[in-house]
């Protein structure tokens, strides 16, 4: 009888606990959404012209930035993004406005 209970509660125990371990997986849609707000509210890199792209947790930036601090600090802000395994920065710093 004992070893029912048991049984029972591991079972239960596992089917609770197995959709967690399905949202460790963050998904693109999700990193692409939280390294634009990152991005955008950050006041050194001004990220609203910044191209994102996210593929299987590899996130590319693109575009251009006024400083060398705000190209690296875009890089540092999205590695700190939830789900993020790579940081490709392709940003250019270009001092003077298109």
């Amino acid at each position: 009888m004992k070893t029912a209970i048991v049984t029972v509660g591991l079972v239960l125990a596992l089917a609770l606990l197995a959709p967690l371990g399905a949202q460790k997986n963050t998904s693109d849609d999700t990193i692409y959404d939280r390294v634009r707000m990152k991005l955008v509210s950050d006041t050194v890199v001004q990220g609203g012209a910044i191209e994102v792209t996210v593929e299987n947790g590899s996130v590319t930036l693109k575009g251009r930035v006024r400083t060398d601090k705000a190209k690296e600090k875009a890089e540092k802000l999205v590695k700190g993004v939830k789900g993020v395994k790579a940081v490709n920065n392709q940003l250019t710093v270009s001092r003077t406005p298109e």
